[in-house]
């Protein structure tokens, strides 16, 4: 997938640049994960490099369930970014106590719905300026 990048939309993922490059390096390997509060235990999505509960800067890692249900769509049809097809179908996915807003894939929008499961299926996307690969969350419907 190709995108038109007129300022590139998406952080410097190596562990040189980020606190959270884990999540990056997690998600090529097809793993959701965040972070977790090593001073209150809080979970937070999407991941962070501190928490807005205690402040704390230390947190470990916590990969979460590849599998969710569809808690709200919408459907793009018009305006999408130059590179990307239509329809496109945004979705909320609820994972365990989380939503995590993102695209659901190879999906007939007509036939999505609220409570459908979907599972992980992480979206490659064009590579970073050194040519090291870049991956989104993305869902798509579970068979």
């Amino acid at each position: 997938m190709t995108y038109f990048r007129a300022t590139d939309p998406f952080p410097l993922e190596s562990a040189d640049h980020t606190k959270l490059h884990e999540f990056y390096s997690r998600l090529a390997a097809g793993r959701l994960a965040t972070t977790r509060c090593a001073g209150c235990r809080r979970l937070a999505w999407p991941p962070r490099a501190f928490c807005g509960e205690c402040g704390a800067d230390q947190f470990d890692w916590v990969d979460l369930s590849g599998e969710g249900t569809v808690h709200a769509f919408t459907v793009q049809e018009t305006g999408l970014p130059a590179g990307f097809t239509g329809p496109r179908v945004f979705v909320v996915v609820k994972l365990g106590e989380h939503r995590i807003f993102s695209i659901l894939l190879d999906a007939d929008p007509a036939r999505v719905t609220i409570g459908q499961r979907v599972r992980l299926a992480p979206l490659a996307v064009d590579p970073d300026p050194r040519g090291n690969p870049r991956w989104l969350p993305a869902f798509t419907p579970s068979a």
